[in-house]
């Protein structure tokens, strides 16, 4: 399923939680992780010792992959490692793509606040530009990171970008033989009590069944057991619940769905999960779609 697994390693605690979880998904997968470190071009790092420029980034980011290759080399785990300069997030992407990565996984702080929306962090950068898939695993307390995966969530809404993630978490679930859980959201937030609201709360609802029944048709044609949902509320939030009410080990969606480009203002149902999931989520995005 994977066979070379970017990790881009900061040295601090949760990530080297989060390398961990990477170094058992590549022991499943017999494959390499290649420890990357981006040295942040856009701070200033270099001094000057003796008569020599010296970049103080570059060499903490030569420290910090050492230790990683020494926690992988400790779990046998095949790996390399890089050091090099650039803007974070699209460098990330970039070297991902350059050398034909097939996952990339990723730590994120998980904040809350505006200026997450506004700005965003590193990892959801990450999310937005790759056209790789990337997982994401929150430094947060009340993270769960069990592997294997038994139960994935799939969380669609008909879109081309929902069905597109879908049958990667399909092909997943089929090679570690979990079970998905394919959950679609007839949002009713906005709906009044009146009878014109009624009848779209009604499509809503159809449309999402449709959605869940289509994927349940791919899943069954892998071999794959699928339990379907049709939920009510908001995405995010029903996506949390269905999250603890089914004890899922990992969420596998879409960056886009069919709210377009007011994601990039106000975050998209992807972003806002990889924000607050207490699970990994890995986004499965496309070419077309990456913008910044």
């Amino acid at each position: 399923m994977y066979d070379d697994v970017l990790f881009p390693f900061d040295g601090s605690d949760g990530a080297a939680t989060a390398l961990h979880h990477t170094a058992e998904i590549a022991t499943w997968a017999d494959a390499t992780v290649h420890v990357l470190f981006v040295a942040d071009t856009n701070r200033n790092s270099v001094s000057v010792v003796g008569d020599r420029a010296v970049d103080g980034l570059v060499g903490r980011g030569e420290e910090v992959v050492a230790e990683a290759a020494e926690t992988l080399d400790t779990l046998g785990v095949d790996h390399d490692t890089d050091v090099v300069q650039g803007s974070p997030a699209r460098t990330i992407v970039e070297y991902a793509e350059r050398y034909g990565h097939d996952l990339i996984v990723t730590p994120t702080h998980g904040r809350t606040g505006l200026s997450r929306y506004l700005v965003g962090s590193v990892a959801e950068k990450v999310v937005r530009l790759a056209t790789t898939p990337v997982l994401t695993a929150r430094m947060q307390p009340d993270e769960q990171l069990t592997f294997p995966y038994e139960r994935i969530l799939l969380p669609t809404d008909g879109s081309d970008a929902a069905t597109r993630a879908a049958t990667h978490g399909i092909a997943l679930a089929a090679a570690l033989d979990a079970t998905v859980h394919l959950c679609s959201v007839a949002d009713d937030t906005s709906l009044g009590a009146d009878v014109r609201s009624t009848v779209l709360e009604e499509a809503a609802r159809e449309t999402a069944e449709t959605a869940v029944d289509d994927l349940a048709a791919t899943a069954a044609e892998h071999g794959v057991e699928a339990v379907r949902h049709v939920d009510r509320g908001t995405p995010v939030e029903a996506i949390r619940d269905r999250i603890d009410d089914d004890d899922c080990h990992a969420v596998v969606m879409g960056t886009t769905g069919r709210r377009g480009t007011d994601r990039i203002l106000l975050g998209s149902v992807a972003e806002k999960t990889v924000r607050s999931a207490p699970v990994p989520v890995i986004t499965v995005g496309h070419e077309a779609e990456r913008t910044e």
